[in-house]
């Protein structure tokens, strides 16, 4: 009994002690308890106002310590004054005090009687001024930051040249100013280092992506080797911007996108094409033999053929149903990489020949093989051709303006052979061609000519007799223009096949004028049979009225 009541008093004690301490720190609010200190300044006793005059002058004297921020590969410094360091957690006071003021009073009690006999270091944590923070962010980090950079491929001299690929970086400013804030809260005791707040972002064209282009997947050249100087020009031009295309899985090249505007300020000089089926000269002449060349590099790499139209008339450079023609923007080639890994085009002229080659990593057997066979079904005759008169010529002058075609309807077979065994034949496209005349002018008829007069002895022989000028048959069965004399003198007239003229024979004692030579002026390119590339006609144009289209 005498134990309990003991325990009770001191109880009671503790209580009375408590209450009196609490009223003794109660009456004296405006002063903190003995025992509260940061670092070695002693809080206790002063007011709130001069403790926290203390507190900021024990952050002021706090080390200027250096902060180091990594940036990706890269490491921005500064130091915690600079950034403007400041006492941040100032409710700090504010928890020690309500702990010694707050809860039951037996627990106020110890907490006070802790402090007073083992004191307690208030925990006081710094930052930076966040303003002072982001402009620093802000400027350093803006040589750093920017878009992914796609890499990019080239050939010279025979190899592959690759330029790499770079991730795209962008520093979220907000979240490494409250990274670096943690850890400077940590402590100065030691430099800071924090970690920058970084999205990566990878380029759609990777270096890994351009490393498969090493193989021949197919590869093509024509002649032009009779070409006419404007028109290889074109073919120069328009290689060098087809030339180094990429295209990724699933992309698609135009050849009209890559060769337009047809311009002189583009690069290109009037030279032969087809329009309306005729040849004529149009700025850009000669293009579809880049069309036409690409189109069999990309039936050897078998490329998907997106689009493709064949010429209106035949050219020679390549067997028939093997051409593909640009005009405008309703005659176009287009190809697409329907391989798993890029492709890049390479285009040239060397030495009067036009190559193209498909580069990329090749996924067929060995012992598949390809062969693209031209059928020809049938053939139209141009029939005679055409003769306009031009009385700007000389009498008798027969010049060619435009070739005659031969019409032709063809077809295209891809066959496959795996072993040398053909397993497939399949019909790609088939191709009509127009038939078009041959087309000449020539000059006016010659006028009739009076033989000279001549004296003769009356009563002793009569003059001659003449016979009146006959119009020849020309080449074709043209108009003629050259005139037959007498029997045995002049040949008869112009035999089949020929083109001279003749005039007519005169007395033994007369002169007659010389027949007029019949001249050929320049005309457009001529081509060759197929397989040969001597003029290789220039690009095409329809036969409906359009834009010219390069042969």
């Amino acid at each position: 009994m005498k134990k309990k009541l003991l325990e009770k008093g001191i109880w009671t004690a503790c209580l009375a002690a408590g209450m009196a301490v609490g009223v003794h720190f109660c009456a004296a609010a405006a002063v903190l308890p003995d025992g509260l200190r940061v670092g070695e300044q002693e809080l206790g006793g002063l007011s709130r106002e001069e403790a926290d005059q203390k507190i900021e002058e024990y952050v002021n004297n706090l080390p200027d310590q250096k902060i180091s921020i990594q940036v990706g590969d890269q490491t921005l410094e500064t130091t915690s004054k600079a950034m403007g360091l400041f006492w941040s957690n100032r409710d700090a006071v504010d928890e020690v005090v309500s702990g010694l003021t707050e809860g039951n009073l037996l627990r106020r009690y110890m907490a006070q009687t802790d402090l007073k006999q083992e004191g307690a270091q208030l925990q006081v944590e710094t930052a930076v001024d966040q303003a002072a923070m982001t402009a620093f962010l802000t400027e350093q980090c803006s040589g750093m930051e920017g878009g992914p950079k796609n890499a990019s491929i080239t050939r010279q001299n025979g190899e592959f040249v690759i330029t790499p690929s770079e991730k795209g970086v962008t520093v979220d400013i907000e979240a490494t100013v409250q990274a670096v804030n943690e850890a400077v809260a940590a402590g100065l005791d030691e430099p800071v280092t924090a970690e920058a707040a970084v999205t990566e972002a990878e380029p759609e064209i990777t270096t890994e992506m351009l490393s498969t282009i090493k193989d021949v997947l197919g590869t093509y050249t024509t002649d032009f080797s009779s070409s006419s100087s404007a028109r290889a020009k074109n073919l120069e031009v328009g290689s060098a911007k087809l030339n180094g295309h990429v295209l990724m899985p699933g992309e698609t090249l135009s050849g009209y996108e890559c060769l337009q505007p047809f311009t002189r300020a583009n690069g290109y000089e009037p030279a032969a094409s087809y329009e309306n089926g005729q040849v004529v000269d149009s700025i850009g002449g000669g293009v579809c033999q880049l069309s036409t060349t690409m189109y069999n590099m990309a039936l050897e790499a078998e490329l998907e053929i997106t689009q493709r139209q064949n010429h209106s008339m035949i050219v020679t450079y390549v067997d028939p149903s093997r051409d593909a023609a640009i005009a405008g923007t309703y005659k176009d080639l287009k190809i697409t990489n329907n391989y798993s890994t890029p492709i890049y085009i390479e285009a040239y002229t060397s030495g009067r020949k036009l190559t193209f080659t498909c580069y990329g990593q090749e996924t067929r057997p060995e012992n598949r093989e390809v062969e693209y066979i031209s059928e020809t079904l049938s053939r139209i005759d141009p029939g005679a051709p055409i003769e306009r008169v031009n009385n700007s010529l000389a009498p008798g002058t027969r010049r060619k303006v435009s070739s005659g075609h031969v019409g032709i309807k063809s077809r295209l077979w891809k066959v496959v052979k795996v072993d040398g065994v053909e397993t497939e034949r399949t019909l790609l496209h088939t191709d009509t061609y127009n038939a078009s005349k041959s087309v000449y002018e020539v000059g006016p008829a010659a006028p009739a000519q009076t033989p000279p007069v001549t004296e003769t002895v009356p009563q002793t022989t009569a003059p001659a007799e003449t016979q009146a000028p006959q119009p020849s048959e020309g080449v074709g069965g043209g108009p003629g223009i050259g005139l037959t004399g007498p029997s045995g003198s002049g040949g008869g007239g112009t035999q089949p096949g020929q083109e001279a003229q003749t005039v007519p024979t005169a007395p033994q004692s007369t002169l007659t004028a010389p027949a007029p030579a019949e001249t050929a002026a320049p005309s457009p390119a001529e081509e060759a049979p197929s397989g040969t590339v001597t003029g290789a006609k220039p690009p095409e144009a329809d036969s409906s009225p359009a834009p010219a289209a390069g042969q």
